[in-house]
């Protein structure tokens, strides 16, 4: 199967949208508007790697839009969008990719038909890139006042992204047209004499260039993703041992926490808040402790099951807590710790993930250490159903 990488634009300054930040790194829906694109082309099965063009000012703002995704090293784009886009291409020559979509970061609502239609059409075309069929009458004015002339409509089509082209064929055209002024990648291609495919745009997939496309785009997420929350809960008795792990950190401790795999209480009851906020069953049903194979196992390759579940249904995880109940080991010193490997696992920014510790006050199995019990939420943003 060819190799598709993908360049995602996102060096712009973004004057007319007028924020505070680049318009990229603005918050919609409560992520940068980035991290939207970002995460469409990251868990599409058919994106091998991903490569990020960004203005020198914005590494600090593009980290925080990224944590988590595994991403090439963001290449720093030129004065132009055309000259951001060599050098994306130029970035990756080492990986060679067989084909190679370039993407707006401003277009937050791409959806998985479209980035797969446009990959398809590569297999018998050159260059492909979806697009919208003009319906609106058009109007050219000079000067913004007055009309000069009615423009004929018939056979034009308003051009989105990502647009998908051969690797070899779209970096030359690139380089042998570097001088020219062009305000996409298709012309670049057709400068080139390469035939371009057009497959269906979608009216969603819009780019932020105003406050006003960015309401707009809260509006569209708000009618079709729903919020849902899971809950979990997990108990592990103490037995013999001298450390226990818990959400991802291991402490000494003067027991350890029996179970069939690591026994972290902490990331088995988010595992099932995960899975319940997406309807998927529970750890167990994932993960039998009857399976030899999850001996031992390191659990945050169940948190991490979980995490991949919610994506490939299209969601995002907005926050996760946990709340440990024990007398001991203290919790306190470890937690900042803890919320960091959360991020990792979950592949969100740590300060997305909470953990708290409360004790029972002497009461009951963990008052009596022994063990440790927790409880877990975990809110995601799905498509609705």
């Amino acid at each position: 199967m060819s190799i598709v990488a993908a360049i995602v634009v996102a060096a712009g300054r973004g004057a007319r949208f007028g924020g505070a930040l680049p318009k990229q790194y603005e918050t919609l829906a409560g992520k940068p508007v980035l991290r939207w694109s970002l995460d469409a082309l990251a868990r599409h099965p058919r994106v091998a790697a991903i490569q990020a063009v960004i203005h020198a000012q914005d590494r600090a703002l593009f980290d925080a839009a990224s944590a988590g995704l595994t991403l090439l090293p963001p290449v720093i784009g030129g004065e132009s969008r055309h000259d951001s886009v060599r050098r994306g291409l130029q970035a990756l020559t080492a990986m060679q990719p067989d084909k190679v979509l370039i993407h707006d970061g401003a277009r937050p609502l791409v959806d998985p038909a479209m980035i797969s239609a446009v990959i398809e059409a590569l297999d018998t075309k050159q260059a492909a890139i979806p697009g919208l069929a003009i319906v609106d009458t058009l109007k050219r004015s000079d000067d913004g006042r007055t009309i000069a002339r009615t423009v004929a409509r018939a056979g034009l089509w308003r051009a989105q992204t990502p647009q998908g082209f051969d690797f070899g064929a779209i970096l030359a055209a690139h380089v042998a047209h570097a001088a020219d002024a062009m305000t996409d990648d298709a012309s670049f291609a057709e400068a080139a004499g390469l035939t371009v495919a057009l497959v269906p745009g979608r009216e969603e997939n819009l780019k932020i260039t105003s406050q006003q496309d960015l309401r707009r785009a809260e509006r569209l997420i708000a009618a079709t993703h729903e919020t849902r929350t899971g809950t979990g809960f997990d108990v592990h008795r103490f037995g013999p041992g001298d450390r226990v792990v818990l959400c991802g950190v291991e402490i000494a401790h003067a027991s350890a926490l029996i179970g069939h795999s690591d026994a972290d209480v902490g990331l088995h009851a988010l595992t099932d808040a995960l899975l319940g906020a997406i309807g998927a069953g529970d750890i167990g049903e994932h993960f039998p402790p009857s399976d030899p194979r999850w001996r031992g196992a390191d659990s945050a390759q169940f948190l991490a099951h979980a995490a991949a579940l919610v994506r490939a249904r299209g969601g995002d995880i907005v926050n996760v807590d946990v709340t440990l109940v024990c007398e001991a080991p203290k919790i306190q010193p470890h937690r900042g710790a803890m919320r960091l490997r959360l991020g990792e696992i979950l592949r969100i920014d740590a300060t997305r993930c909470s953990v708290k510790a409360t004790t029972t006050e002497g009461l009951g199995f963990a008052g009596r250490r022994e063990g440790i019990a927790a409880q877990a939420v975990a809110v995601v943003r799905c498509p609705a159903v």
